[in-house]
């Protein structure tokens, strides 16, 4: 049995990726769906479409590949986090579940942070309330859906839904759990206090694994579904930025790696539960046993270009666009741009907080536009990285990226400016996926750990080192960090 699959439930699709155990991708299945926003600012999505993507990603994987299901060892699970699916006795889903982008549990997060206290959240959780976050999502439930909540039998995560319809068994990873602000993150299991603060039945929760565990073997029910053998384990797998890091290695403390999508993340490796004393970084256990994380997220990064492209230079490829950008020197001749074009949430948890160009005069044309948007995304990286510095992280040699942003040399060289590290690409490219994938190769016993497993088969490619405009950035950035504050009472008028 010489492969492994990793299976990524994602917001807007499922991917399956069919790994050998050389550490090769031999194939790729996705399933595309969609989700629904039946009231403003609120993200909804039926479960069985993510059992339904498992089902055709992995049959196209192995399809496409010739790979027989008998031939997969094990399977790894990630995908979106902190939603909330809610299930009866019998685990029939009760309502659509509430994503980890819904916004509508604003004044549960102050009822939370009453019912904790503000300071013993943080200092149990590792996490502040945030609207994203699974706790204040069954809060709502509890206090405005009763008939539903009477009926509630167990919580689960997104790709944990798909992990019982795989094996039949309720389980979760513990990176994933501390991503529902439910979490002990010290002991990394369900903290009883919050839970019984918020009036949440212990025995809704799942059972938490370490990542690379064995949760349950796939039933006959799914094997007849999906082509693979009765009996292939299924280990617990990880939250997809926990499993995005194990896919670039960042598995070992000191580690940090960037993911420059959409969203940003930086993301550091600890080996102790580390956390900001205000909440503004995110404190999870890591899917990696006995390893913590800290990770700070801003909404818009390489969303934030696709906005600008798609908005003043529509049509234009996004490489001639990042190019014309090279002709301007650092700094963009004194333009800053604020990337909080959907809010923000690190290191300023405002959903209010709104995009902006400052600075502006008759001298910049889109080329100095272009680059303020590469810029103003690094510094805002950057304000992450700082407090989880401060936090008791060491400053970081060499940051790990992925994500489509990173295929730019520009913006890989401006980064390792603003960030004073390297910037180092890795040798896979599956991301998450992979990372799950990896995870059940030390499930299947082909590796003695994740960190073995990522020896083995992870390695940094091209870096961008901090140059001479280091020092210019230090400058900028210091500006870029006053600005949000001297904006913020006008984005609350707006």
């Amino acid at each position: 049995m010489g492969h492994v699959l990793g299976i990524d439930a994602s917001t807007t699709a499922t991917k399956a990726v069919l790994i050998a155990e050389s550490g090769a991708v031999r194939g790729i299945g996705v399933s595309e769906y969609g989700f629904s926003v039946p009231r403003p600012l609120w993200s909804e999505q039926e479960p069985r479409l993510w059992w339904d993507g498992a089902v055709a990603a992995i049959r196209s994987v192995l399809d496409s590949t010739g790979v027989a299901g008998e031939d997969v060892a094990a399977i790894g699970l990630t995908g979106q986090m902190h939603g909330a699916v809610l299930l009866d006795r019998a685990g029939s889903v009760l309502r659509p579940a509430i994503l980890w982008n819904d916004q509508r549990t604003g004044a549960e997060c102050d009822a939370i942070r009453r019912a904790v206290g503000p300071e013993r959240l943080i200092s149990i959780t590792g996490n502040d309330a945030l609207t994203g976050f699974t706790a204040p999502k069954l809060v709502w439930v509890r206090d405005h859906e009763p008939d539903v909540w009477r009926r509630i039998a167990h919580v689960l995560l997104p790709k944990d839904y798909v992990r019982l319809r795989l094996t039949g068994e309720y389980a979760l990873d513990k990176a994933d759990g501390a991503g529902t602000l439910l979490f002990d993150l010290a002991a990394r299991d369900w903290s009883a206090e919050v839970l019984a603060a918020l009036e949440i039945d212990p025995a809704w929760m799942p059972p938490t694994f370490e990542g690379p565990e064995v949760t349950g073997l796939i039933t006959g029910e799914a094997a007849a579904a999906t082509g693979l053998r009765p009996g292939t384990p299924v280990v617990a797998g990880g939250g997809d930025q926990a499993a995005n890091a194990v896919g670039v290695g960042a598995v070992a403390a000191g580690t940090v790696a960037l993911s420059l999508g959409t969203s940003g993340v930086v993301f550091a490796t600890t080996n102790r539960p580390l956390f900001e004393p205000r909440g503004r970084v995110h404190a999870f256990c890591h899917a990696v046993p006995g390893r913590w994380h800290m990770m700070s997220v801003m909404l818009s990064a390489a969303g934030s270009l696709r906005w600008f492209r798609d908005a003043l230079a529509p049509g234009m490829e996004f490489a001639d666009l990042v190019a014309s950008a090279a002709e301007v020197p650092p700094g963009s001749d004194g333009l800053w741009f604020l990337p909080y074009l959907t809010g923000e949430r690190s290191p300023h948890a405002d959903p209010l907080a709104r995009g902006a160009f400052v600075g502006l005069t008759l001298a910049h044309d889109r080329r100095h536009l272009t680059r303020a948007v590469l810029e103003g995304v690094a510094f805002g990286l950057r304000d992450g990285l700082d407090l989880m510095i401060g936090a008791g992280m060491p400053a970081p040699d060499q940051i790990r990226a992925s994500g489509g942003g990173t295929a730019s040399p520009l913006w890989r060289q401006i980064l390792a400016d603003v960030l004073g590290a390297e910037i180092a690409t890795v040798n896979t490219s599956e991301g998450a996926a992979y990372g799950a994938g990896l995870l059940a190769a030390v499930g299947a016993a082909w590796h003695p750990s994740v960190e073995a497993a990522c020896d083995a088969l992870v390695s940094a490619t091209s870096a961008a080192a901090p140059g001479p405009d280091a020092a210019r950035y230090a400058e900028a950035h210091a500006v870029y960090r006053d600005l949000y504050p001297a904006l913020a009472p006008s984005f609350r008028r707006m």
